[in-house]
């Protein structure tokens, strides 16, 4: 007999953007792993848009199999999701297919690449912020910076040029909001499509040292990227490159804030800025559930999904199980080391793992070097926020400048 489905209540729905981790909690408890139901709220989503068969993997377990197991749990749903807004891209691609598109577009992040970024890129921009913020003694580190420099990284990353930035930023918010203004999102596509085509089209003429450049130039066995591919991949480095990292950096930079006794350990040893970074990245995944279609029959932890199925892949709650980790409903940089699962797994595993780590790092150094007395004011109660995004809704501080 199958299992009764197990969805969000209307009393979970209203805490659900707040704090979903005790919803998580519950159906880790209840439910072993996985489930017949979903983690996310559909109470707005008329009946016809709903998946016949619904299930949700929340255990560590659970989550890391339905990632490894590409064969049977495919990405292919993003192509009617954000692929409807970004055309076709590795992030809805499987096997052969995948690994040749994939192969050829990490040529744009190579390890030398990184650290060319860092010097000559990213710690320049994230200084170039706090020039704008030192002398106020005051900022909102969201709106002043974690919202910021992914944009401007991003936007010199491409090449593109100085002037572009308003219009990038603009084209590039629209798309990343395309759950909330979907006409609006359309438009952005087409007008970074047409955008992209033509920073391609002078490569193609002067090459450069870019990822669009290095996009343009990659080739293995004979073979290069087209057109198609590569305009699709570069706005999808929008929602990847740009959502992901703001957010992710606001929700390490909050919970530092919120636990002074671990700020002030990051502080007097910068060597637990990396640990920092993957607790925070554990505790506060900046995108708690992504899906998967089941492409066959199958068994998920003793429960049978049948062929079609939709999974919610809960990531936030796989990276609380509280079978990996002690305590693991507490923030603890000094936590004994074990790999979460916010960069997903298996063949799609996040491209730019490694930028983003890198982003982060420089961020928090910069911030450490120039700014003391770094303090949150919770005047109007900031937190974080979002289902299945996550990020606090402002980080107001004040601060006094390394003199």
């Amino acid at each position: 007999m199958e299992s009764p489905v197990q969805d969000v209540t209307t009393d979970e729905a209203a805490d659900l953007l707040r704090d979903p981790y005790p919803l998580f909690a519950r159906r880790r408890e209840a439910t072993g792993g996985v489930f017949r139901g979903s983690v996310m709220d559909w109470s707005k989503t008329p009946d016809s848009m709903r998946p016949e068969h619904l299930y949700a993997a929340v255990s560590f377990d659970a989550v890391n199999r339905v990632f490894r197991d590409g064969k049977v749990f495919n990405s292919q749903i993003y192509d009617s999701t954000i692929g409807l807004f970004i055309g076709p891209t590795i992030l809805a691609m499987e096997g052969k297919k995948h690994w040749e598109h994939r192969n050829l577009v990490s040529a744009a992040f190579k390890s030398r690449s990184l650290l060319r970024w860092e010097p000559e890129v990213v710690r320049p921009v994230v200084n170039g912020l706090i020039d704008e913020i030192i002398t106020a003694g005051e900022a909102d580190l969201v709106r002043d910076f974690t919202l910021e420099f992914p944009t401007r990284v991003i936007s010199k990353l491409l090449g593109l040029p100085d002037d572009d930035l308003p219009w990038f930023r603009k084209r590039a918010v629209e798309l990343i909001s395309y759950h909330v203004k979907y006409k609006r999102a359309f438009e952005a596509s087409t007008a970074l499509k047409d955008y992209f085509l033509q920073q391609i089209e002078q490569r193609r003429s002067a090459p450069t040292e870019d990822i669009i450049g290095d996009l343009v130039a990659a080739e293995i066995d004979g073979e290069r990227l087209s057109d198609e591919a590569i305009f699709s991949f570069l706005r999808l480095l929008l929602p990847a490159g740009l959502e992901t990292t703001y957010r992710s950096s606001g929700n390490l930079l909050y919970l530092l804030l919120t636990h002074p006794d671990q700020f002030a350990a990051v502080q007097a040893d910068r060597d637990l800025i990396a640990p920092a970074i993957e607790e925070g990245l554990r505790y506060e995944t900046p995108l708690t559930t992504v899906q998967r279609f089941a492409s066959e029959e199958t068994e998920l932890e003793g429960v049978t999904l049948p062929a079609g199925s939709v999974i919610d892949v809960c990531i936030g709650s796989a990276n609380r199980d509280e079978k990996r980790w002690d305590r693991s409903e507490a923030f603890d940089i000094f936590r004994k080391r074990m790999p979460h699962i916010s960069f997903a797994a298996g063949e799609h595993t996040c491209m730019g793992l490694h930028l983003a780590r890198m982003e982060t790092r420089v961020a928090v150094e910069c911030l450490l070097d120039r700014l003391v007395n770094l303090e949150l004011v919770t005047d109007d109660d900031p937190h974080i926020w979002g289902q299945p995004f996550r990020s606090p809704t402002a980080i107001p501080v004040t601060f006094d400048a390394v003199t």
